[in-house]
């Protein structure tokens, strides 16, 4: 149920992004260019705002930049591709702007005295790096790991619901949400352990045979 409703966000978002991306590519922008704009707009969001409670604002300003994390793919997409370079930018990028949001919101806890929504946060910083780590490493390896309910844009939209709970109506929305994306998080860490694990368990396999 929950990979169904991750596809038909998806292609729902997909119906929305094309037409700007086909925009901006008729204006002459890069898809380089979205993806350090956008990364400048979590940084924005997330230690303009967020560092300083204004959940609300920051939340805002987080989840529409965070968006751009599926523009400049579909960009790269349309123009026939991701270049090296930019699949290498458009990773480093999100690091970035994953530390900048899961720092602002441990600083804010802290300031607040919520020592178990900073646990919850700092896990979710090592979730999500750990997230983005195993794919990595596994393409690097020649093995995919494109499997798990929580990708990148879920992570972001998950906080950003958190911090417009907290700021509106929810005071212990943000920590809720801190600690349910630390436990997907996790999850999706082990999902995609699993996939590789089996990936490579019959690639070693093959190779014994041939051997």
């Amino acid at each position: 149920m929950a990979k169904i409703f991750q596809v038909t966000a998806r292609a729902g978002m997909t119906r929305v992004i094309e037409p700007i991306a086909r925009t901006l590519l008729r204006w002459g922008v890069t898809p380089n260019a979205v993806t350090v704009t956008g990364t400048a707009g979590v940084l924005v969001g997330a230690l303009g705002f967020g560092a300083r409670g204004h959940l609300v604002a920051g939340a805002l300003i987080v989840t529409v930049f965070a968006l751009t994390d599926l523009l400049d793919g579909t960009m790269a997409r349309m123009r026939g591709g991701s270049t090296r370079f930019g699949a290498f930018l458009d990773s480093s990028m999100d690091r970035v702007a994953d530390g900048a949001v899961f720092g602002a919101v441990a600083y804010w806890l802290a300031t607040q005295g919520d020592h178990w929504g900073v646990v919850a946060a700092l896990i979710c910083l090592v979730g999500g790096g750990l997230v983005s780590y195993v794919k990595a490493r596994a393409e690097g390896l020649g093995l995919t790991a494109n499997v798990g309910i929580a990708e990148r844009t879920e992570r972001l939209i998950i906080v950003g619901v958190g911090g417009l709970l907290s700021g509106l109506v929810v005071p212990w929305g943000l920590t809720a949400a801190l600690w349910f994306l630390a436990a997907l998080s996790l999850f999706t860490a082990g999902q995609r352990i699993v996939h590789v694990y089996r990936q490579a368990r019959l690639a070693d396999e093959g190779a014994d045979v041939s051997g």
